[in-house]
């Protein structure tokens, strides 16, 4: 697969995004491969993102979730012993809004401490739900766009003390029929 050529902040937050965006298009729709349809969702809004013509949608479409979902776990689905964890952790700069806020159980909240969501799926050999990934790729959009870092060179930025692991945003996907939108079941469509 052939990349965009990726410059800035933006162009990495965007390429991820859009990668999201094709993933869930096909994902939803229960596709076994990504079709053209897909490949021109994630080109159109790449461009979008990157020109300044299109932005993100806004982080409540992500909060409605947690009213649509059961109370689980985010990263396993457990439903017993549930606490409120921070996405990106308070104490690597993680703030203290409802958006930063997700469910998780006791033993993943333990076992994900302070590593960045995106690292600690990574140790465990999993990837993200389709949703959570959304809403964490949203947070570090607007913590970059906060911190005006979006205009900069990503090489750059790699070596920023950053509260999340920009590097680790992805590109590429695992097959469709592994992804899901979330981790538990929807209560109400």
């Amino acid at each position: 697969m052939s990349y965009p050529k990726i410059v800035s902040v933006k162009d990495h937050i965007a390429w991820s995004y859009a990668n999201l965006a094709r993933a869930h298009a096909a994902v939803k729709a229960g596709e076994s491969s990504y079709n053209r349809t897909h490949h021109m969702i994630r080109a159109h809004l790449f461009k979008g993102l990157t020109t300044g013509k299109m932005t993100m949608r806004s982080l409540y479409d992500d909060e409605k979730v947690k009213f649509q979902y059961p109370p689980a776990c985010c990263f396993c689905g457990n439903m017993e012993k549930i606490s409120i964890d921070h996405l990106i952790p308070k104490n690597k700069g993680g703030s203290d809004c409802s958006d930063n806020f997700i469910w998780a159980c006791k033993t993943c909240n333990s076992s994900k401490s302070d590593y960045d969501m995106l690292e600690w799926f990574k140790k465990k050999e999993k990837f993200p739900s389709i949703l959570l990934l959304r809403r964490y790729i949203k947070l570090v959009a607007k913590y970059c766009d906060e911190k005006d870092l979006l205009d900069i060179p990503l090489n750059e930025a790699l070596d920023y003390n950053l509260p999340f692991k920009l590097q680790l945003l992805p590109y590429d996907f695992p097959e469709l029929d592994t992804l899901v939108l979330w981790i538990a079941p929807v209560i109400n469509d």
